[in-house]
């Protein structure tokens, strides 16, 4: 199998891992720089070079898009599903990871457990919206965030509308979620490749933080899923139509709940937590679909 993988940060550990479990199975892989892509439209002719030259044949892309390169890195993805070449992750399912806003209607849609969520369009519906997730305290999220940024525990009435005015007024798009008080500062990543999760952590913040993301200091231990909460995340994954996914979970009373998708997640934290060779298993999923094109 010719392999690229798409990524930005060559010498990340997520992106180091895929190229040397890649190539320890006998995989041509090369390190593809999502920006140096130079997209060629012709009708029923699509194309693409790299770095001034034209792509040869790629069995396969893993993507490796960061929410600074959305926009460029789903057309350059899309570009390569024009051209044949099997992603596990497409640019539609990536675009609809990067809107939280977007994934919790389609999750809802399929019956997906989420947390009860109210999308605030303007200052007028900032008071309905409060009131349709139970009150303060509230969770407000920024559509866009990622990695724990715009997530903000409002313990008030009055201050969760004052900050969502703010965010309002600086141009954000804004939803707000119930607070599952029971989750306070954990959560669960299932790591999800092809039909079932490969490998699991439960993440907890550290001190005063509400937020568990390991880029905001959290801790992460290797934990069991049940039934219920593997069937969930394959389910969401599969929703999303996501190959490879990061699913998050708050374990509340009444089961789990998907709070968000990854569609390029680290592999540095799990792999850590749990000693599953992740990377390995993307490849030999991303080796398998291949050969069953």
């Amino acid at each position: 199998m010719r392999l690229g993988i798409l990524s930005v940060a060559p010498s990340s550990y997520s992106t180091r891992q895929l190229r040397l479990a890649a190539s320890r199975r006998g995989h041509r892989v090369e390190v593809l720089h999502t920006t140096r892509f130079a997209i060629a439209l012709r009708t029923g002719e699509p194309g693409l070079r790299y770095r001034g030259e034209s792509v040869g044949a790629f069995d396969a892309i893993i993507p490796r898009i960061g929410t600074s390169l959305t926009d460029y890195g789903t057309a350059v993805v899309r570009q390569f599903e024009q051209m044949d070449v099997y992603t596990p992750n497409t640019a539609q399912g990536i675009l609809e990871t990067r809107d939280k806003l977007v994934t919790l209607q389609l999750l809802s849609s399929h019956d997906i457990g989420i947390p009860e969520t109210a999308f605030v369009g303007s200052r007028k519906d900032i008071e309905a919206a409060i009131e349709t997730v139970g009150g303060a305290p509230i969770i407000i999220k920024s559509v866009r965030g990622a990695q724990g940024i715009g997530v903000i525990l409002a313990e008030s009435q009055t201050l969760a509308q004052a900050i969502i005015e703010a965010l309002l007024g600086a141009g954000q798009r804004v939803i707000v979620q119930k607070f599952i008080s029971e989750c306070r500062g954990t959560d669960v990543r299932a790591f999800v490749v092809g039909e079932r999760v490969v490998a699991s952590m439960r993440r907890r913040a550290r001190g005063d933080e509400f937020r568990s993301n390991m880029h905001r200091g959290g801790a992460a231990e290797p934990v069991t899923l049940d039934a219920e909460q593997e069937a969930v995340a394959v389910a969401a994954a599969r929703v999303l139509g996501l190959g490879v996914v990061g699913v998050d979970l708050l374990e509340s009373d009444e089961g789990p709940r998907v709070i968000e998708l990854n569609s390029s997640p680290g592999l540095e934290g799990i792999e850590t937590a749990t000693g599953v060779d992740v990377a390995g298993e993307i490849i030999e999923f991303v080796a398998r679909e291949c050969v069953e094109r």
